[in-house]
Parts: C-alpha cells; sequence; structure tokens
C-alpha cells in the first residue's frame, strides 16, 4: 500500500479560524498518523497551480499548538476559482489553453498527494467541489475534505460556520470602543457597518454580542456616558425590508431627544439597489473572479452616511467598520471548541477516503456528519425570525418585517 500524503490549503478571505483550522490538522495527524507526511500549499489554490507548497517538519508539528493563538493564516490565503479559466490566465497561474482544473489536477498527482483539506467559504469549497469531480472523473485517487469558515455564516446546509462566533465577539468589542465617539460633538450619527455581503447573520450577532456587553455595565448619573449612548437605534440586514423616510424620521427624533444615533449596518444592506443606481450612472461595478461585486469599492455604509446624515439633521457623521479587525482575530473559546470537532472529523473522514465537508448538517437535524459536496453552497439567509433576534429588536425598538 502506498504511503498517504496529505496537503491542506486555505482560501477566500480571512476568518478566525484559518490558524487553529491548520494548527488542528496538523496536531490530529500528528495524534492519529504520525508517519502521513504533511504539505502546506501556500496562498491556497493558487500554490495549487504554481506548485508552491511548505514541508510540514517535525519541529512544525511540535509548536502546532501555538497557532491556536493566532489570526490570519500561517499558509496564507488567495481567491482562485479553478474553473475561470481566463482569471487565471491572466492572473499568470496557468498559460493559454491550459485547464487550471488539471493543472491543479496534475499537480497534486505529481506531489503524491492522497488527501486534500481545503478550509474556506463557499467559494473555496465549491472550487473543491469542482476539482474532486475532476478528480473523480478521470481517475486521479485523492480524497478531498473541507473545513467550512466564513464570518458571514451563509454555508448551506451547515448550522455554524468556523470563525462567525469570534467575529461577532470581537466586532462588539471594536464598537465598544466607537461608541464612545458620540461624546465627540453634539448631533452625531455613528453607523457601523459589518461584513455580510447576502447574510445579515455578523450584523445581527455582532449587534447582540454588543448589548449583551453593555447590559450591566454602570454610570454616573447625570453624565452623558450613559446606557443610551450605549445603545443601538437601528439594524438594518439584506434580509430585511425598511422605509428609508420612516427609518429617517424615526431615527431624527431619537437625534433630537438624545443627541446622537447609532445603526448597525451589514455590507450587503442595499447592495443590489446601490449598483443598479451606479451602473445606471454608467459606472463600471467591478467584480472578483467568482463574479461576485468587489464589495469593499462600493461603501454600503458610505451610501447610508449620505441618505441619513442630512435628514437627521446630523452635525457630525462617520462610519466605522469592524470588518478587517474582527475577520483577523484569534479563535475564541466556542470556535476553538467547533474547530476541533470538525478538524477531528474532517482527519477521521479523509482517513476513510469520504470527500465532501464537515459541519453540522441542517437537514440531517444538525448532526456534525461530512456532508456532500453538491450540496454546498452559498448565500443562505439569515433567518430573522429566529428568537434571539426578536429580543434584539424589541431592545433596541425597531419594528421590521422580512424583506
Amino acid at each position: 500500500m502506498a504511503k498517504q500524503k496529505v496537503a491542506m490549503l486555505t482560501a477566500g478571505g480571512l476568518a478566525p479560524c484559518l490558524s487553529s483550522a491548520v494548527g488542528g490538522l496538523i496536531e490530529r495527524y500528528s495524534d492519529v498518523a504520525p508517519d502521513i507526511e504533511l504539505i502546506a500549499y501556500k496562498s491556497g489554490y493558487q500554490g495549487v497551480l504554481l506548485g508552491d507548497s511548505i514541508a510540514i517538519t517535525p519541529q512544525m508539528r511540535e509548536k502546532a499548538a501555538l497557532l491556536h493563538r493566532y489570526g490570519g493564516s500561517p499558509i496564507g490565503n488567495s481567491r482562485v476559482k479553478l474553473t475561470n479559466a481566463a482569471d487565471c490566465v491572466k492572473r499568470g497561474l496557468v498559460k493559454e489553453g491550459e485547464n487550471p482544473l488539471r493543472v491543479a489536477a496534475e499537480r497534486l498527482a505529481n506531489d503524491g498527494i492522497s488527501i486534500l483539506h481545503t478550509i474556506g467559504g463557499d467559494d473555496t469549497n465549491t472550487t473543491a467541489a469542482d476539482l474532486a469531480a475532476y478528480l473523480a472523473a478521470n481517475g486521479y485517487n485523492l480524497t478531498v475534505v473541507g473545513l467550512p469558515k466564513t464570518v458571514d455564516n451563509d454555508v448551506v446546509p451547515i448550522k455554524q460556520s468556523l470563525g462567525a462566533w469570534t467575529a461577532a465577539e470581537v466586532g462588539a468589542h471594536f464598537f465598544d470602543n466607537v461608541s464612545n465617539e458620540q461624546t465627540a460633538a453634539p448631533r452625531t450619527l455613528i453607523i457601523h457597518e459589518v461584513m455580510g455581503r447576502h447574510c445579515g447573520w455578523l450584523t445581527a450577532a455582532t449587534a447582540r454580542a454588543y448589548l449583551q456587553r453593555n447590559q450591566h455595565n454602570e454610570y454616573v448619573d447625570g453624565l452623558m456616558t450613559n446606557a443610551g449612548m450605549k445603545s443601538i437605534n437601528a439594524v438594518y440586514l439584506p434580509e430585511l425590508a425598511f422605509d428609508l423616510e420612516k427609518e429617517a424620521a424615526r431615527l431624527k427624533e431619537v437625534m433630537d431627544r438624545t443627541g446622537y444615533a447609532t445603526v448597525f449596518v451589514s455590507e450587503g444592506a442595499c447592495l443590489d439597489a446601490i449598483v443598479a443606481e451606479r451602473e445606471a450612472a454608467g459606472e463600471t461595478v467591478k467584480r472578483d473572479a467568482f463574479g461576485h461585486v468587489k464589495i469593499d469599492t462600493i461603501n454600503v455604509g458610505g451610501w447610508f452616511q449620505k441618505q441619513f446624515a442630512s435628514l437627521l439633521n446630523a452635525e457630525r457623521s462617520l462610519v466605522q467598520k469592524s470588518g478587517y479587525f474582527a475577520r483577523s482575530a484569534p479563535a475564541n473559546a466556542d470556535d476553538l471548541r467547533l474547530i476541533q470537532s470538525m478538524t477531528d472529523l474532517a482527519v477521521e473522514s479523509a482517513l476513510n477516503k469520504v470527500s465532501g465537508v464537515t459541519g453540522h448538517d441542517e437537514g440531517q437535524g444538525g448532526k456534525l456528519r461530512t456532508i456532500e459536496f453538491p450540496r454546498i453552497k452559498g448565500g443562505k439567509p439569515f433567518d430573522v425570525s429566529t428568537k434571539w433576534f426578536d429580543d434584539v429588536m424589541t431592545t433596541i425598538g425597531q419594528k421590521y418585517k422580512a424583506a
């Protein structure tokens, strides 16, 4: 029997789980199959196409537990779609006329890889699905097992993606400091833009974490630092409908009464309308290799600022974005437990030649299992009828309805 060789990669955007997931895979293989050779491809699928990899040495194995302390990715990320040949050629990853799937398959075969672990979101794992299908159809003997990471928590049918809990907690910490800007000038509007292209889960969860963080605060009566200043006055998600004029009137009443207003906005809220508005004006909206709008060029928070600042008669308005701060954090205790359960299952599945993505399967009662690749997709909407979100909206006094 040929000796097995395992490769891993991280891809897509960062999330507070990548470093820990890499460390967890190294630790688990070292525990259950210490003789298996491990490598990591640098910068995701780019490293596969270019043959750029890191050998996991005995010294790395000994210190793998240190990776649980850090954010970012110890092996690098990139956004590469293996079925987008034109983009791969443009970036110098393959030659004109080459099929990136074939180039990747040949690289894996030439490197002697029998197991590939992909750590990423829906784009990463749908690309892994494309690769796994190509490998199976063309006679390559290789098992592909993915782990789901995304701060958006929007992967179908996975109940909880790695890193999302941490991103919400860290985003709340970020805004806890930013909220003090309400004391910097009268009639201040602060818009907290949170990551979430299609799904408002992270914005909602960050709002909940922020409210929980401040619910037991004590204040000096009569001064400006008080419970009202630490409150939220509105939450806007892709899944929610709202009337701009009515909301502006409601927030103006808050501003008139308190001297400030605080809004949490998902970066995907009103995104389609903003893109349509810009394209109608003749602007070319940039998109990535997966066809997604490059959301950092849209500035959704800035759009909300433009709409609301004058209507609220704000003397000062600012947009603060917690995304890069939150997604680059090390995993918290809840995510560390989730990561361990998923990495342990990923290694078990890989050694048993079961391909798929590990996660709690909402289609099977939330059971932790290796979910078949064809069932994996992105864009899972946040269920705004969930009780904890209703509690958040009740606390902030905002009436809402699904879009």
